[in-house]
């Protein structure tokens, strides 16, 4: 589920935007996550992932203000520009393969989605980048390994020691991890 999937989600359920939930929290007082969070879950019944969802939209406004082009430049900010092309290069290998594909982008990372479910992704660094795949089916052979708790919404990890073109290993892994979406 997409991070505004999560808030129209509580807008359905509760009638308020994020907007609504500010004014609310302001005359409360709340500053903290944590207390934002318990808040949101005593006193207007959401759950734990829908609560840390408003908390995050509440606390940091001006990132999910951004535009979706704003969120994926931050993403390569820095030294982790470098990431850029392998980014280039893989979105245009999967929008390729479908009209269906999206991209979610957090602080962190860029997630590659199919219908809204997420695929694949890639998280630059400036020592490494790591690509997940989601691959239920597979074990992972090398040179991918188990995604673990690395991020649990994938399952496996490709971990890059320098920038470049996507070797033709990663783009069939990749192919497969959109079919198998």
């Amino acid at each position: 589920m997409s991070f505004q999937a999560y808030l129209d989600m509580v807008r359905a359920q509760t009638g308020k935007t994020v907007s609504d939930f500010r004014e609310l929290a302001g005359a409360k007082g709340l500053e903290k996550h944590g207390q934002i969070v318990t808040w949101l879950k005593t006193e207007h019944g959401l759950g734990h992932g829908h609560a840390t969802a408003v908390a995050a939209a509440l606390l940091k406004a001006e990132t999910r203000q951004a535009t979706p082009e704003e969120r994926v430049a931050a993403v390569f900010s820095g030294k982790k520009v470098a990431w850029q092309p392998l980014w280039t290069a893989l979105l245009a290998h999967v929008q390729a393969l479908g009209a269906d594909v999206g991209v979610a982008p957090t602080e962190t990372y860029l997630s590659l989605t199919r219908g809204g479910k997420k695929f694949a992704l890639l998280q630059p660094g400036v020592k490494g980048a790591d690509v997940g795949l989601r691959l239920p089916s597979q074990v992972p052979a090398a040179p991918f390994e188990p995604a673990g708790s690395w991020n649990t919404m994938v399952t496996h990890r490709l971990r890059l020691t320098s920038p470049g073109e996507p070797d033709a290993a990663l783009l069939d892994a990749l192919s497969a991890a959109y079919q198998a979406r």
